[in-house]
């Protein structure tokens, strides 16, 4: 077991399982490493046990060598039971790509929240003619140019393409409730915020808590506004989450992140991730006291990279969920300008006072490394 610099989180392993290779994580509890396209190269996948079969949990992207190395896993790992069931923690590619095939393959059932499973398939279908002006308007007020907003359209499309044809059925998780897997209880926790309806599952009897992309412990997960619902503000629901499962699960469960490898210390992480989110947005105050920036204006306050094209768009997002957070708290003010872009201005008389203050508490404390 290693631990990273600050002891403050501890890992598992020290290495990881090859692609298509299974580890055990504890009794009838396997980790499966499915490779990714793309700088973030990997998908963690879990396999549970049953007594007449093997629940998956998340099933990798449905592009390179994902197929091949399932029926790898069937053909050699799994013994003589046969899968029983696919469960997505939510909608994004990676953990439903390969869904709908496994399911036909199997003939078994798929296990989704409602928002994810209608989520997912509005996205996988979507198509480039449904750029509709609500589309054009959005990326206007975030502070795109009319020359942006075409190159946006030209690229504009759901993520087809990277999943197998979706489950035409599923059954529906929701919170509070329990699959009974091999004798023990999984409850149903879900978190908000990178997606609609995130399902988290806990066993209390082995303390283990598969976490998806709710808590990862090295990189954090995105979260965004996008034009679909331009007003929405997913960065409440994912506070509000991170506070709730402080509350709900044990600072000393195992956690199986979707991505990095797993760990212990997720109170801990928690903390941290609420944390980081409460510096961008007193950063973002800070950027807004003087002048009348946009959205678009305001990217490298929260983010210090430089943005390939690929990943502006997330980023935009991600920068429009935190002014959206701020403004429908009164803690920005919001006007249109000449050219139809959202800009922003700080109107909290306390918000030096809170900078000072902030800034006095991290001189005291360590920065936590991850």
């Amino acid at each position: 077991m290693r631990a990273d610099s600050t002891n403050t989180l501890r890992y598992l392993f020290d290495d990881v399982p090859a692609p298509g290779q299974l580890r055990e994580i504890a009794p009838g509890v396997q980790w499966l490493r499915m490779p990714l396209p793309m700088a973030l190269d990997h998908i963690n996948l879990y396999l549970l046990e049953d007594e007449d079969g093997w629940w998956i949990i998340d099933t990798g992207i449905a592009v390179g060598p994902t197929q091949d190395l399932w029926e790898q896993v069937f053909a050699e790992a799994l013994g003589d039971k046969p899968v029983k069931a696919v469960l997505s923690t939510h909608y994004h590619p990676d953990h439903i790509g390969m869904a709908g095939w496994l399911c036909e393959r199997w003939q078994v059932p798929f296990y989704m929240t409602q928002a994810e499973f209608l989520s997912g398939l509005a996205f996988s279908r979507m198509q480039r003619e449904h750029f509709s002006w609500t589309s054009a308007l959005f990326l206007q007020q975030s502070g795109y140019s009319l020359t942006q907003i075409e190159t946006a359209q030209k690229r504009w499309g759901g993520f087809g393409g990277y999943i197998k044809p979706m489950p035409t059925a599923y059954r529906r998780l929701v919170d509070g409730a329990s699959l009974l897997i091999d004798g023990r209880r999984w409850r149903v926790v879900v978190g908000r915020g990178h997606c609609p309806e995130h399902a988290c599952l806990y066993s209390e009897g082995l303390n283990i808590l598969i976490s998806g992309d709710q808590v990862i412990p090295k990189i954090t997960s995105n979260v965004s506004v996008m034009g679909g619902e331009p007003e929405a503000n997913p960065l409440k629901d994912w506070l509000a989450s991170h506070e709730r499962f402080l509350e709900l699960l044990p600072a000393d469960a195992l956690v199986l992140p979707a991505h990095n490898t797993p760990f212990y210390g997720l109170h801990t992480r928690l903390r941290y991730l609420i944390e980081h989110h409460e510096e961008h947005l007193l950063a973002l105050e800070e950027a807004c006291l003087d002048g009348w920036p946009t959205a678009l204006d305001l990217l490298p306050v929260l983010f210090k990279r430089a943005l390939d094209e690929h990943s502006i768009g997330l980023a935009l997002g991600e920068c429009v969920a935190h002014l959206n957070y701020l403004h429908q708290r009164g803690q920005l003010a919001r006007e249109l300008n000449d050219d139809g872009q959202y800009t922003y201005r700080s109107i909290d008389d306390t918000l030096h006072l809170r900078l000072r203050r902030h800034r006095s508490e991290l001189d005291d404390q360590p920065v936590m490394q991850v």
